[in-house]
């Protein structure tokens, strides 16, 4: 049905662009309507290719039908931006580079190019049928428009596709200008020889702006569209692993142990999705937020004590039921904040269904027989995406890794190998798809990675210097020795 609908709409606006009074296509000559007729089938045919594509070469992107309206809305007012641009300013100012660029930000970036192939075709079908574009030689115009459209949307997916800020991406408009200009001075070398410099340089000029137009387009489009679809770009996910963001203020403020615990799974969980090939921009902000749950009675949990503990006064099964609803809370939390589903999703499920080992020791050592472990044991679901399982492995691997006397590589290595066979026998990873080499490199990353923030520091003399920058040796309670 959407499909459809964002069909009608294109070619209705296309008809509306033309002109004021459109109908005389359908009254002036056969030539004319038949025309219209193959435009609007071929823009149709050209528009099921996006999703024949996706059909059958990725089978995923096609299972959520928000993907195909994305592709197809944001096809659809692209084309009409450079339409409109094109006809009533100028036909090089069209921004051919938006959709792309657009894309790139939603999709992988193979698809991105392709999807960027079909829509300099549909321009191209456009301008031969439409016939509105004057600037044009006649003869090779449409192939012109073909070749800019091709070039320039390439270029600028490649280039985006490594921006990490919004000013990188209005420097993309002026890394794509380059050879776009180049471009347009090599197809119309043999008519600039015809013409003057104010022609030669006009051409020129609006080429290169319309790079930056639609660099200035994509960054007033991108949260638009983000907002609608509830989609996660690298700006979206930047914005919510600053340390300004509301959530993680909270947390710093409230919860400090859990906030710092977070920062260091943070850390660990993007370098794991960088190992394996996972986004490792979403790796990290879902790491970020894994435990925000606690921030419901933050005083609970180890990391945030002090001398004081409560779960010393509480029965086990109240302490076990309170450890495990952080789980549960942080989802809820987060789903309350409008924060995207990946990362709502590995709140509560990097505990998957594990037991809660201490509270289960000690109601057993209460009862002196083995207490039931669902009742003592997270609710679930078990990891259900690549990224929900590496912040599972690298949260135990974290805390596991600070009671650890001795740090070093191998001890750290045992640690972890334990956390992820035990998990591997629980069957916490039956639902993610990720393979024994993918664990195998995590395993590997976190080791190398905590080995570092836990390295080994040379212990530093007793003594400090006063006003008079004279040595003074101090005790173990840090008082002067006379």
């Amino acid at each position: 049905v959407s499909y459809t609908v964002l069909i009608g709409f294109l070619l209705v606006m296309l008809l509306v662009a033309h002109g004021s009074n459109w109908m005389h296509y359908l009254d002036e000559t056969a030539d004319t309507t038949a025309n219209l007729i193959t435009m609007c089938c071929c823009t149709l045919f050209l528009y099921a290719i996006i999703f024949i594509y996706s059909l059958f070469e990725d089978p995923e992107f096609v299972e959520h039908p928000s993907n195909s309206v994305l592709v197809f809305c944001t096809l659809t007012i692209t084309l009409m931006v450079n339409y409109v641009l094109g006809k009533y300013v100028n036909v090089y100012l069209r921004p051919v580079g938006l959709f792309a660029m657009l894309c790139v930000f939603f999709f992988k970036r193979r698809q991105a190019v392709f999807f960027n192939v079909v829509f300099g075709v549909i321009m191209f079908t456009i301008d031969i049928y439409l016939r509105e574009f004057q600037a044009f030689n006649p003869e090779n115009g449409p192939l012109f428009s073909l070749i800019v459209c091709l070039v320039c949307g390439t270029i600028s997916a490649f280039i985006a596709s490594k921006v990490r800020t919004r000013i990188g991406l209005l420097l993309t408009g002026v890394a794509t200008a380059v050879p776009t200009i180049v471009v347009v001075l090599l197809l119309k070398l043999p008519k600039y020889i015809k013409l003057g410099w104010i022609q030669i340089v006009s051409s020129v000029g609006f080429s290169a702006l319309a790079c930056i137009i639609a660099s200035v387009l994509a960054l007033a489009l991108l949260p638009l569209l983000e907002i609608a679809f509830k989609r996660l770009t690298v700006f979206r996910l930047r914005e919510l692993t600053s340390t300004s963001a509301p959530l993680l203020v909270r947390l710093r403020e409230e919860a400090p142990g859990t906030f710092n615990h977070c920062l260091v799974v943070a850390h660990l969980a993007e370098n794991c999705a960088i190992a394996i090939g996972e986004n490792a921009e979403v790796a990290r902000a879902a790491a970020s937020y894994h435990d925000v749950g606690k921030l419901k009675q933050p005083d609970c949990f180890t990391e945030n004590q002090s001398d004081y503990n409560v779960h010393d006064e509480l029965m086990p099964e109240l302490s076990a039921d309170i450890i495990r609803s952080h789980a549960k809370d942080g989802y809820n939390l987060l789903k309350s904040a409008h924060l995207p589903d990946i990362i709502c999703d590995v709140a509560r499920e990097h505990h998957g269904t594990l037991p809660i080992k201490y509270f289960y020791a000690k109601a057993t050592k209460i009862s002196g027989v083995d207490a039931n472990i669902k009742d003592y044991s997270y609710l679930g679901p078990t990891p259900q995406s690549k990224i929900a399982a590496i912040v599972m492995i690298a949260d135990a691997a974290e805390a596991a890794s600070r009671a650890l006397q001795n740090r070093t590589p191998e001890n750290v290595e045992r640690v972890v190998r334990g956390i992820i066979e035990e998990r591997m026998d629980l069957d916490q990873f039956t639902q993610c798809d990720i393979t024994m080499k993918e664990l195998t490199i995590i395993k590997q990353t976190i080791v190398d990675a905590l080995t570092g923030v836990h390295h080994h520091r040379v212990e530093y003399p007793s003594i400090r210097f006063n006003r008079e920058k004279l040595a003074v040796k101090e005790d173990g309670s840090g008082k002067e020795e006379k």
